[in-house]
C-alpha cells in the first residue's frame, strides 16, 4: 500500500481532480439513470438498464484509476477520496473532496469525513 505524505498528495492532485470531476459527473448520470428506470415501462426500461450498466462500468473504470494511483474513493457524490498516509508513526488519511484547493484535513483510519481535522505541517511532511 503507497503512503502519501501531504506533498506527493498535493503533487498529484492536477491528475486526481481531473478523475474525480469525472466521477462526480457520472455519478449524477447514473442516478438519473436509475430514477428514470424505476419509473419506466418495458421496453424503455431494457434500453435504460443499459446506459446505468454502461455509466457505471465508467465510474467503475476512474475508480481502478485512482487506486491504482493508491488513492481510495469513498464518496461518489461528493468527489470524496483518502490518501493513506501516516501522522505520529501511525497510519491515517489524509482527505480531499472535490472543489478544495488541496490536500489539508486527515482524519484515523476508523472515521471519516465528519471527523477530518485541519493539517499542522510536521517537519516531516
Amino acid at each position: 500500500m503507497k503512503v502519501f505524505s501531504v506533498e506527493e498528495a498535493n503533487r498529484t492532485l492536477p491528475l486526481v481532480k481531473r478523475i474525480v470531476a469525472d466521477i462526480a459527473t457520472q455519478h449524477a448520470r447514473w442516478r438519473d439513470r436509475i430514477d428514470a428506470y424505476e419509473t419506466s415501462v418495458p421496453p424503455q426500461s431494457q434500453s435504460i438498464e443499459v446506459e446505468v450498466q454502461q455509466l457505471a462500468a465508467e465510474m467503475q473504470g476512474y475508480v481502478q484509476e485512482l487506486r491504482d494511483l493508491g488513492i481510495e474513493v469513498k464518496d461518489f457524490q461528493l468527489g470524496l477520496v483518502d490518501f493513506p498516509a501516516e501522522r505520529d508513526g501511525r497510519p491515517v488519511y489524509l482527505c480531499w473532496k472535490l472543489g478544495e484547493r488541496a490536500v489539508e484535513h486527515w482524519h484515523e483510519l476508523d472515521t471519516g469525513y465528519a471527523h477530518r481535522q485541519p493539517l499542522v505541517l510536521t517537519p516531516n511532511d
